[in-house]
């Protein structure tokens, strides 16, 4: 369990640390070139090297809602699921953190909304706590059948981080300028805590809305397909201890 544990956390880390450092420290300078569509792609590039190195070992969920969602599709032990948030929020804290140490090394620095989420008035497009909700919503269940289908037997054997990872990135390449884009509770806690904004007082959607999603996109599933069918490894309860 402590593996698990421990692979949780790492996961969860680089997820933050790299997504939401290529938005920190290189969206923030325009002749980078990286805009949107970068932190897209970073998003998922670290979905799909994290869950190469320890999905084997947790499963590779690193986000809240996505181990709620296999524990709904009968993929994942409700037993673990409190100690895998934990796990989860810790890494994206540390990472919040470390990235927030190292962005403030240049003079000038103010962390704004610091990569965090946002409706209303920090919707990078104005958008409204409705839009926001039905968007995150509507995102997270997608990307639990897309977890659950891509982990199944009946799909091509050993694809499956490579699906989730263009899956988040379509995910943030669709919603950025709706909610700067969660669909993971982790992921908004840890910048929360370090933005100027009041990006805390509006964490609680940030929570409802992708464990919504996530119960949604597992039922659906459930529905959908005989359970059983998840093997070892991403989407699965993990390799042994």
């Amino acid at each position: 369990m402590i593996r698990h544990l421990m692979a949780e956390f790492f996961g969860t880390f680089w997820l933050v640390f790299g997504g939401c450092g290529s938005a920190v420290l290189a969206a923030a300078f325009p002749e980078l070139g990286i805009g949107f569509a970068g932190v897209a792609l970073a998003f998922g590039l670290t979905v799909v090297t994290m869950a190469y190195a320890v999905g084997g070992i947790s499963g590779g969920h690193f986000n809240p809602a996505v181990s709620l969602g296999l524990a709904v599709a009968n993929r994942f032990s409700w037993k673990e699921l409190v100690p895998y948030w934990i796990a989860q929020i810790l890494g994206a804290i540390v990472a919040a953190a470390a990235l927030y140490a190292i962005a403030s090394g240049k003079a000038g620095f103010a962390p704004g909304g610091f990569a965090s989420n946002g409706y209303g008035d920090l919707s990078p497009g104005g958008y409204s706590m409705q839009a926001a909700l039905m968007i995150e919503i509507i995102l997270t269940a997608g990307f639990l059948i897309v977890i659950l289908g891509s982990t199944s037997k009946a799909a091509p054997s050993g694809f499956a981080p490579l699906a989730i990872g263009l899956a988040l990135t379509l995910i943030h390449l669709i919603s950025i300028p709706v909610t700067n884009t969660s669909v993971n509770p982790a992921r908004s806690t840890g910048v929360a805590l370090f933005a100027e904004t009041h990006a805390l007082d509006q964490l609680w959607l940030f929570w409802l809305a992708p464990l919504v999603g996530a119960v949604i996109g597992g039922l659906i599933w459930k529905v959908l397909l005989t359970p059983g069918e998840a093997p070892e490894g991403i989407g699965g309860e993990g390799a042994p201890d």
